[in-house]
């Protein structure tokens, strides 16, 4: 190797330590973005405490049940922004921080630092990781989970096929190549972020709701058969 390989070679290895950085950094963002508790504020602004009514859910739906649909939709469109923008944001980096965001929004939404841990259910903060990660498939997942939820009459069920559909979706994408919008790139990290978050959209929601009696209230509220849907 002459001299001036070796240089370069310690070039890169001086660049690589700033770039695994900035990766780190943006993945970490994500976990707070998707930590930050939309629900709770919004239902504070309401009038209402979500974690002591309803399901005790901190999510859309719920907020639908204490405090009505107008200020769910707010927090529906809170909880779809923590996952665009993270995934919006690590897309600057390269499409692997673009899908590593993503998931780690969903994580900080399901496992936020502010509640000990206590979080929603990760659905609409899927959906802003699609939007960001995944565009192309934007429209079609929200009819398809639509369908699921008509036809299953079950938010679990209806979840896991959606689920599937996604990750079939994004591995479908990335081996065909197909474009993808305004998104990064598909590689395989498109696949792997839409199966490890539909692995934790599914054990999430078979998790009990915190308030006895919300199964009553999303019975009431929505004709669902059981309480833990998505929000």
């Amino acid at each position: 190797m002459n001299g001036t390989s070796v240089a370069r070679l310690r070039l890169d290895r001086h660049a690589a330590g700033p770039a695994v950085l900035l990766r780190i950094a943006t993945v970490a963002g994500g976990y707070l973005l998707g930590s930050l508790p939309a629900a709770d504020g919004v239902s504070a602004i309401a009038g209402a405490n979500i974690r002591a009514s309803g399901t005790g859910n901190p999510g859309a739906l719920n907020t639908a049940v204490v405090a009505g649909k107008r200020w769910a939709s707010v927090v529906a469109g809170l909880d779809i922004s923590k996952g665009w923008l993270a995934s919006a944001i690590g897309a600057h980096v390269s499409p692997a921080t673009a899908n590593a965001a993503g998931v780690a929004a969903v994580v900080g939404h399901i496992f936020p630092i502010w509640s000990g841990g206590r979080g929603g259910k990760g659905v609409a903060t899927s959906f802003g990781v699609v939007l960001g990660t995944f565009p192309a498939y934007a429209v079609p997942d929200l009819a398809i989970a639509a369908a699921f939820a008509k036809a299953t009459a079950n938010p679990v069920r209806a979840n896991q096929l959606a689920s599937a559909a996604w990750t079939g979706a994004a591995t479908l994408w990335w081996w065909r190549a197909w474009p993808n919008l305004w998104g990064p790139r598909p590689t395989i990290a498109l696949p792997l972020s839409a199966l490890l978050t539909s692995v934790l959209l599914a054990w999430r929601m078979n998790q009990p709701d915190s308030v006895s009696g919300g199964d009553r209230w999303a019975k009431a509220t929505f004709g669902c058969p059981q309480s833990n849907g998505p929000s």
